[in-house]
């Protein structure tokens, strides 16, 4: 029986330890290696202390892995100690790779005109390190000024091999395709079977009730135990990502069927689009135009719905309306509406969308307000309090309320996910007055 190769990833540096920049390699790469049939067991992140690193390196591979990912440490500087330390425990001396120095020359002069006054013996003297290759070490070619490397244990001797890659995620993830084609690589994750992967998105139903919906599946024939099956709670959203080896791919197909039909309504996206790329497909397909009036998101869902590539096509721009003189004035909301209701209402809520369709020559519009904390709540409207309202042609409107739970950030942006959703339900038909 072939034993499925197994990985951990040791994020370097001291900036990402300690907060200040957040880790996007780690679940990055985690995502990657499942793709290709390696089981990730764990991310560490340790900072620019080479004992921290060793102590990594050797945990890893104490564990039995096959594979250890590193990201970080390859830059120019005295705290970028990677390939040295990789070397030193892979058991393979450094040398300097002319060839390799001269390309990456090549890329750092070219850069360096943009600094006028650097001395470029000095400069190229300090990025020398980084054509320091271990012994016998499968070279990547630069994406920035870094290469990466892929460093085997020596010869008959037993351990993991090191895929050694950049810090900047725009270097990292062009250069991590790159090195699973390489036979070096290869070779360490034999046996790996390539995954197939599903992304089922959902929304409008708790985490808590896959449990139940899992049980019922099970009950169904569906090999649910055989599949990898995660699931998030991403932006009020339920993300549920399946994973499943060729022989159970069929069971993987009808787990997904099984969602859509347990849980009518809720699945928005089953081939990896967003709610704002869903969104805005359903207004090209109609041909309409959008328009935002935001209070308590602050343009985020304008944000949101020019996200992606293509959207000037259905986007015409927004309004942020915190003040209530902002309302009347750009949005025509009437100041008797807002002294009856208040900001934070269903009236005034539709006034704003109306408004934004009116002023801005859209088809539809999406309105947000709300209390998104942490103080001006009441016992009325406590924080979380959110209105969202959607006006479109001939007068309609679908205006709900929510009571939004978190802190602020949290409330802004489940807000604007809400917001997004009831957009979807609008352009598929759904009216106040139906």
């Amino acid at each position: 029986m072939t034993t499925t190769p197994s990985a951990v990833v040791v994020v370097t540096g001291t900036e990402v330890l300690g907060g200040w920049v957040s880790d996007r390699n780690g679940p990055w790469l985690a995502q990657r290696l499942g793709a290709i049939g390696v089981r990730h067991l764990s991310t560490v992140v340790v900072g620019d202390r080479p004992g921290d690193l060793v102590l990594a390196l050797e945990q890893a591979r104490d564990r039995g892995v096959q594979l250890i990912v590193t990201s970080g440490g390859l830059g120019p500087t005295e705290d970028d100690l990677t390939a040295a330390v990789v070397a030193e425990f892979q058991g393979r001396p450094l040398a300097l790779d002319e060839a390799l120095e001269g390309r990456i020359w090549t890329i750092i002069e070219r850069l360096s005109r943009r600094w006028p006054g650097v001395d470029p013996d000095a400069l190229r003297a300090a990025n020398r390190k980084q054509a320091l290759v271990p012994d016998g070490a499968d070279v990547l070619e630069p994406v920035g000024t870094a290469p990466g490397l892929v460093v085997p244990p020596p010869d008959g001797r037993p351990g993991p091999t090191v895929l050694v890659l950049p810090g900047p995620p725009r270097e990292l993830q062009p250069m991590w395709e790159a090195a699973v084609e390489r036979p070096s690589l290869r070779a360490a994750i034999a046996g790996a079977e390539v995954l197939d992967e599903r992304l089922t998105r959902m929304f409008g139903i708790p985490e808590a009730t896959l449990a139940q919906t899992m049980i019922r599946a099970r009950e169904q024939g569906i090999a649910v135990d055989d599949l990898e099956i995660t699931t998030c709670a991403h932006r009020g959203e339920l993300e549920v990502v399946t994973r499943a080896r060729p022989s159970l791919v069929p069971d993987a197909e009808a787990f997904e069927r099984f969602l859509d039909a347990e849980h009518p309504g809720t699945v928005f996206s089953t081939d990896g689009r967003e709610i704002e790329q869903v969104v805005g497909d359903a207004l090209r397909e109609r041909g309409w135009t959008v328009a935002t009036a935001e209070s308590c998101t602050g343009g985020l869902v304008a944000a949101r719905l020019t996200e992606h590539g293509g959207s000037s096509a259905f986007a015409l721009g927004g309004v942020v309306a915190y003040a209530n003189e902002v309302k009347e004035a750009a949005l025509g909301v009437p100041a008797a509406l807002l002294a009856e209701h208040g900001a934070v209402s269903g009236p005034v809520a539709e006034a704003m969308a109306r408004g934004a369709r009116e002023r801005l020559g859209a088809d539809v519009a999406v309105a947000t307000t709300g209390i998104a904390g942490p103080g001006g709540g009441t016992e009325e409207k406590p924080v979380g309090t959110v209105f969202v309202s959607i006006a479109g042609p001939d007068g309609a409107t679908l205006t709900r309320r929510y009571r939004v739970p978190g802190e602020r950030r949290d409330v802004r942006e489940r807000t604007v996910t809400g917001a997004l959703h009831l957009l979807r339900r609008a352009l598929a038909g759904e009216r106040d007055d139906a």
